[in-house]
């Protein structure tokens, strides 16, 4: 089937931008992993409709666009990985990068000699570009999965360290079989290994140490940072490969380790310009990727090749896994879902692109089918484990079902009776503050608690929030409640973020502050911290109520005391929906609505039907 295709280059990047951006959203609004969209929508507009053709409509363009766009998305990688991360993690990460690779590459190797018949010097070079789980697929993966922080970490580092190792070790594995008829193989090998770690150290992490110090010593203003990183990214990553194939990757990956754990002062306005940057980079790559794929080629491929792609994904990884991490402290749940997620990226499909026609020139057997088996095990991952890898993990209890844990910050008398309530009424509650003293109360009350700053890096690596989905800022600070709600927004988002209200003697002044860096105002603008105390031990009480399809919401408001604060509604599944300016507040049936009021028991009790349960 053919339609219109684009013939304009403007014409075509619109489309493909449009496209990416909407599988994106649908993803987000349907829980569907993004990757596996973006994969259907580019087979769908290329090899189905024939309305996207890369390789035709961008020419060589397109292999610039992908190789650029996979450095940005590896520096970012690079970027998000945290030392700190590694306290819990490190052993298993060590096996990982150190054990893991040389046994994929083995078995890899085995399987598509022995299995698929391909020819040896095809199958190690086969074997080696997919030692790679690719952080193009990882990375969003993990932004919708809420794994827990240690199985993500494996996860995330693993992609993104072993996908430069991998297109590297897929160059001299080439490398090994060019030099192989001269006789001069093993020098010229070692020597390439040594050049391109060399190449990867200095530029990459040289530049970014001097670039971070640069950063430091204010030397550069900050609306230029986020543009000279992406210019010096692009710039080493073509400088590197210019020295030695395949070296930019390493030193791109490099670079965002090295800058990232600088603990420069705006590193977290640059971890989310480049998270931005990466999420619209995957789109578009891995459109095109799909858009570009070639049915034509698949034709190579024999049936033994769908046995090697089975071979690989339930026998050779889970294998090599499981012996890499024997003794790394690792529960065995993490190594079976370690064992199942590998999906592969754009990193693969671009070494194999480069290699293949190179393998074919120098007369090897078997290098037509180079193409077709990584191409195939691409789609396959993307699509099987993008789509098991939440169900995976949550049946391993990796993962939280649902993103509706309260998170609470700061302890008082009030903040415990609230939390007290809510646990009743059977919703999740994490509450944080500096104070043991203060803490003491929650904890005798059984409320989970974490007793630190929330903005600490102690907290960034020791706390689990995978399961926070709302957070409220309730201290008597209000400059520091407005800090917490602006440092999670981006991650949570801004619309579930709460804070009281802002005393001020000009309300003019407290809105504008509220437009500005601060969350949403939680309760209403009489739920001042202050206030809110004096109610508590003037009498006030908290009351959670159940609606039925007899006892509406507006029943249950007209039954309130006067004064009532109406404060979040628990829906049935555990889900968490607060009162706050400008946002609509209608619980329905089934819903539990949370309050706050004077205390007038009898007088409710008497009014309200029975089969309205309501207690306090």
């Amino acid at each position: 089937m053919h339609l219109y295709a684009p013939v304009t280059l403007p014409a075509v990047i619109a489309l493909v931008l449009f496209i990416g951006v909407l599988a994106q959203w649908v993803a987000w609004r349907t829980r569907i992993p993004a990757i596996v969209l973006l994969t259907l929508c580019g087979v769908l507009v290329g090899p189905v409709l024939h309305i996207l053709m890369p390789e035709k409509q961008l020419g060589h363009a397109l292999g610039t666009v992908i190789n650029l766009s996979v450095a940005v998305i590896l520096f970012d990688g690079g970027l998000n990985l945290r030392f700190h991360e590694l306290k819990q993690a490190v052993s298993g990460v060590r096996r990982l990068v150190y054990l893991g690779v040389p046994l994929s590459f083995a078995l890899y190797s085995v399987t598509a000699h022995y299995v698929g018949g391909i020819a040896w010097p095809v199958a190690l070079v086969f074997g080696a570009i997919i030692v790679v789980t690719g952080p193009t697929v990882i990375l969003p993966l993990l932004r919708q999965a809420m794994l827990t922080r240690r199985v993500a970490s494996y996860l995330k580092w693993e992609a993104i360290i072993n996908d430069p190792i991998g297109a590297l070790l897929a160059v001299l594995v080439f490398d090994y079989f060019l030099y192989a008829a001269h006789g001069q193989f093993s020098g010229q090998v070692l020597w390439n290994l040594a050049t391109a770690v060399t190449v990867a150290a200095l530029l990459g992490g040289a530049v970014a140490y001097v670039l971070g110090m640069l950063f430091r010593r204010d030397q550069v203003p900050e609306y230029l940072k986020h543009p000279l990183v992406l210019a010096v990214v692009v710039t080493v990553f073509v400088a590197a490969n210019a020295i030695q194939d395949e070296a930019g990757l390493l030193a791109v990956t490099m670079m965002g380790i090295v800058l990232g754990n600088m603990r420069l002062a705006s590193i977290d306005e640059m971890r989310r310009f480049k998270e931005y940057l990466a999420v619209l980079l995957v789109s578009i790559v891995f459109v095109l990727l799909a858009a570009n794929l070639d049915t034509a080629v698949l034709e190579h491929l024999r049936w033994d090749g769908a046995f090697v792609i089975l071979m690989i994904m339930l026998v050779a990884r889970p294998v090599a896994i499981w012996i890499a991490t024997i003794g790394a402290r690792m529960r065995k749940r993490e190594r079976l879902l370690l064992a199942w997620i590998a999906p592969r990226g754009i990193v693969a499909a671009a070494t194999a692109g480069v290699l293949a026609p190179r393998l074919a020139e120098a007369g090897y057997r078997d290098a037509e089918l180079l193409v077709p088996l990584t191409f195939t095990l691409i789609f396959v991952t993307v699509l099987v484990h993008g789509l098991t890898l939440g169900r995976v993990s949550r049946a391993l209890g990796l993962a939280a079902t649902a993103r509706n844990r309260l998170l609470i910050v700061g302890a008082s008398p009030w903040t415990t009776e609230l939390a007290r309530t809510l646990i009743a009424a059977d919703a999740s509650v994490l509450m944080v503050d500096t104070s043991w003293h203060r803490l003491r109360a929650p904890r005798l009350a059984g409320i989970p608690v974490y007793y630190g700053e929330i903005l600490s890096e102690s907290a960034a690596a020791s706390l689990e929030m995978h399961d926070v989905g709302v957070l409220l800022a309730a201290t008597s600070n209000d400059a520091y409640n407005a800090l917490v709600c602006s440092t999670f927004a981006p991650h949570l988002g801004r619309g579930l973020a709460f804070q009281l209200p802002m005393y001020s003697a000009d309300v003019a002044d407290a809105k504008l502050f509220m437009r500005g860096v601060r969350g949403r105002i939680a309760f209403g603008e009489e739920a001042l911290y202050e206030d809110l105390w004096n109610h508590l031990t003037s009498g006030w009480v908290f009351q959670k109520t159940r609606l039925t399809e007899n006892y509406l919401f507006e029943n249950y408001l007209a039954d309130c005391a006067p004064g009532t604060l109406q404060l979040l509604a628990v829906h049935a599944k555990g889900n968490l929906m607060l009162h706050s300016l400008n946002l609509s507040f209608a619980p329905k049936p089934g819903d539990t609505v949370v309050s706050f009021g004077p205390s007038k028991r009898e007088t409710l009790t008497a009014d309200i039907p029975a089969n309205a349960e309501t207690s306090s």
